[in-house]
C-alpha cells in the first residue's frame, strides 16, 4: 500500500510539473519588442557623426544595422511647433522633431522593416512630469471641449500625413510621460482636489478615438513615469479604467525610481490589476560615467558609473523584466547620444550645443577622430527579444557567462531543479 501510495503521489507530481511547463510554454511564448528612442539620429547623421560597433566597424546605416543587435522598434518624439527651447527658455536644438522631419524620418525606419513608435508630446517642448505646456497655437482652446476637440484634430492631421507617407506608426503615444495631466490639464497620481481627472480623460478619449480612426491597427500607449512607486502607478491606471488603449507604458531610471526591486513591485501590481493590458519599459537609460544629476538613489554599488555598470544594469534589467509575461517592450532613450566634437556650427547663434549631455547614450560621447565606439551594454538588450519560451535543461550550467536570476530578477548562486530562472536572457527550468 505504502509503494502504492507512493507511486500516485510521485505521478501526480509529474503530471503537476508537466502541466506547469505546458502553461508556461504558451503564456511565454509572444513577441517582444526591443526598442530607442533615436530621435535626434537624423541630426547626427547631418553632422555626420560616425558610430562604430563592438569590432570598430564604422555603421554605415544605422536602422538596417539595428535588427543585428535584436532591436526591432524605433521611437521618435514629435512637437507641435518645436521652439528649438527648453521648458525654461533656454536653445535647445534636441527640440527639432517636427511633422517633416519626423514624416522623413519615420518612411525610413518602416522602409527599414522596423517597427515605429511615435511619441506624441503635444507641446513644443519637451513634456514631462514637471512640464505639459500647451502649444502655443493652441491659445485659443479655452475650455476642455475645445482642447479635447484640438487634440482630436491634431492626432487624425498628424497621423494622416505619416500614414501617406509611408510613415504609419505601429505603437502610439497618446502624451509623454503624463502621470501629472497633459497639454496644461493638471491631475495627481494619488488623492487630490486639485486634480480634473474629467478634463484629462476627455483629451485621452479624442487622441484614442483619432488613433483607431486613422490606424486601426496600431497599439495605443499610456505613458507615465512613476514606476518606482506601485501604488501611485496603480491608483493613476485605475482612474483610466474606462479609456480606450492598450499598453501601459513606463519610464524606469533606477537613479530616480529605485532599485530593481521596487520595479519589480509596480510590475506584479500592473499584472494583478490589469490582466488585459501589456506593458513596455518605453524608456529607460543609466550613465556609464559621472553620476546623473538630481538623482534620488545612488545605486553606484550595484551599477558602477562605468562601462561595465552600465552593461551590468542592463543585464539586469533584462533579466528582471523578462520575468513578466506582461512586460511585452524595453526601449533604451537616446543611445545615440554623441559629444559635440568639432561641430561649432551647431553653436552658432547661442544654440545648446549637445556636449556629453547626460553620458547614458550606448555610444562613448568622445570625439576622436575616428567614430563613436558603442558601449558593451548596447548588445545586452537583444537578449530580451529571445526571451519568448522555456528552455529546459538537464544539468544547471554554473559557468561564469551562465548568470541566474529568479522570477523576482534577483541573482541565483545555486540554482534549483524544478525552478524557472532566466538565464542568459531565456527562461529555463531545470529537470
Amino acid at each position: 500500500m505504502k509503494n502504492n501510495n507512493d507511486n500516485v503521489n510521485l505521478l501526480m507530481r509529474c503530471v503537476a510539473f508537466s502541466l506547469m511547463l505546458t502553461l508556461a510554454l504558451s503564456s511565454f511564448a509572444q513577441q517582444r519588442f526591443v526598442g530607442m528612442d533615436l530621435s535626434m539620429l537624423p541630426q547626427y547623421e547631418a553632422h555626420n557623426k560616425p558610430y562604430l560597433d563592438k569590432d570598430g566597424n564604422a555603421i554605415q546605416d544605422m536602422l538596417t544595422w539595428l535588427p543585428s543587435v535584436g532591436v526591432n522598434t524605433v521611437r521618435v518624439r514629435l512637437f507641435v511647433n518645436p521652439t528649438k527651447k527648453n521648458q525654461k527658455g533656454e536653445a535647445d536644438i534636441a527640440v527639432c522633431q517636427d511633422i517633416e522631419y519626423v514624416k522623413a524620418f519615420g518612411a525610413r525606419i518602416k522602409a527599414a522593416g522596423l517597427n515605429f513608435m511615435l511619441d506624441l508630446h503635444y507641446s513644443d517642448t519637451w513634456a514631462d512630469p514637471s512640464y505639459q505646456i500647451r502649444p502655443a497655437a493652441w491659445s485659443d482652446c479655452t475650455t476642455t471641449e475645445k482642447l479635447a476637440e484640438r487634440i482630436y484634430s491634431y492626432t487624425k492631421d498628424v497621423l494622416a500625413t505619416l500614414v501617406s507617407a509611408g510613415a504609419t506608426p505601429d505603437f502610439i503615444q497618446i502624451g509623454n510621460e503624463i502621470t501629472y495631466g497633459m497639454a496644461g490639464v493638471k491631475v495627481f497620481p494619488y488623492d487630490s482636489s486639485k486634480s480634473d481627472w474629467a478634463a484629462l480623460l476627455k483629451l485621452l478619449e479624442n487622441g484614442s478615438k483619432a488613433v483607431r480612426e486613422q490606424c486601426p491597427q496600431a497599439k495605443i500607449v499610456i505613458h507615465t513615469e512613476r514606476s518606482g512607486n506601485a501604488k501611485e502607478t496603480e491608483y493613476y491606471y485605475k482612474k483610466l479604467a474606462k479609456l480606450d488603449y492598450d499598453i501601459i507604458g513606463l519610464s524606469y531610471y533606477p537613479f530616480w525610481h529605485g532599485d530593481l526591486k521596487a520595479l519589480g513591485n509596480t510590475l506584479s501590481a500592473l499584472a494583478s490589476s490589469f490582466p488585459d493590458k501589456k506593458v513596455q519599459i518605453v524608456e529607460t537609460a543609466y550613465n556609464f560615467q559621472y553620476k546623473p544629476d538630481g538623482m534620488t538613489y545612488d545605486l553606484s554599488a550595484t551599477w558602477p558609473y562605468t562601462e561595465a555598470g552600465q552593461k551590468r544594469f542592463l543585464d539586469d534589467l533584462v533579466a528582471a523584466v523578462s520575468a513578466f509575461d506582461n512586460v511585452d517592450g524595453l526601449y533604451y532613450w537616446f543611445p545615440e547620444e554623441a559629444g559635440n566634437g568639432d561641430d561649432s556650427d551647431w553653436n552658432k547663434g547661442g544654440a545648446t550645443v549637445i556636449n556629453g549631455w547626460n553620458n547614458r547614450g550606448l555610444w562613448k560621447s568622445e570625439a576622436n577622430g575616428k567614430g563613436h565606439p558603442c558601449n558593451a551594454g548596447l548588445y545586452s538588450l537583444q537578449a530580451f527579444q529571445s526571451t519568448t519560451a522555456i528552455d529546459a535543461i538537464q544539468q544547471p550550467d554554473q559557468s561564469a557567462d551562465a548568470v541566474f536570476y529568479n522570477i523576482l530578477g534577483q541573482r541565483v548562486t545555486s540554482p534549483q531543479r524544478g525552478q524557472i530562472y532566466i538565464r542568459n536572457g531565456k527562461k529555463v527550468v531545470f529537470k
